[in-house]
C-alpha cells in the first residue's frame, strides 16, 4: 500500500504565495504519476497538476503560469508551488499517486487552502 500525507496548507492573502507538500510512503515502486487535485465546497473535485516520474508535467488551465508542480524521487515528495494566488483557489487540495497502469494507488487525507484578506 501507499500512504500520502500532505502539509503546508493553511491561510494566505490574494497574491501570495504557499508550498504545499506530499510524502509517499509504503509500496512506493509503483509510483509512476503524483499529482494535486483540489475540491471548492459545492464543486467536484478537479485536477491542479500532475508529474510523471521522469517530469512530465500537467498543469491545468485555471493555474497555469502561477502554480508549479515539482517531485523530488529520491524524497518521494511532490510539491505544489502556488503563487499569485486568488480567492477562488481556495479548497481542499489532494495529494494522490498513480501506477504506470493508471491505476490509482492512494490519496491524500485532504489539506485546506484560504485566500482571503
Amino acid at each position: 500500500q501507499v500512504q500520502l500525507v500532505e502539509s503546508g496548507g493553511g491561510l494566505v492573502q490574494p497574491g501570495g504565495s504557499l508550498r504545499l507538500s506530499c510524502a509517499a510512503s509504503g509500496v512506493i515502486f509503483n509510483i509512476n504519476a503524483m499529482g494535486w487535485y483540489r475540491q471548492a465546497p459545492g464543486k467536484q473535485r478537479e485536477l491542479v497538476a500532475t508529474i510523471t516520474r521522469g517530469g512530465s508535467t500537467n498543469i491545468a488551465s485555471s493555474v497555469l503560469g502561477r502554480f508549479t508542480i515539482s517531485r523530488d524521487n529520491a524524497k518521494n515528495t511532490v510539491y505544489l508551488q502556488m503563487n499569485s494566488v486568488k480567492p477562488e483557489d481556495t479548497a481542499v487540495y489532494y495529494c494522490n499517486a498513480v501506477s504506470a497502469a493508471s491505476l490509482i494507488l492512494a490519496w491524500g487525507q485532504g489539506i485546506q487552502v484560504t485566500v482571503s484578506s
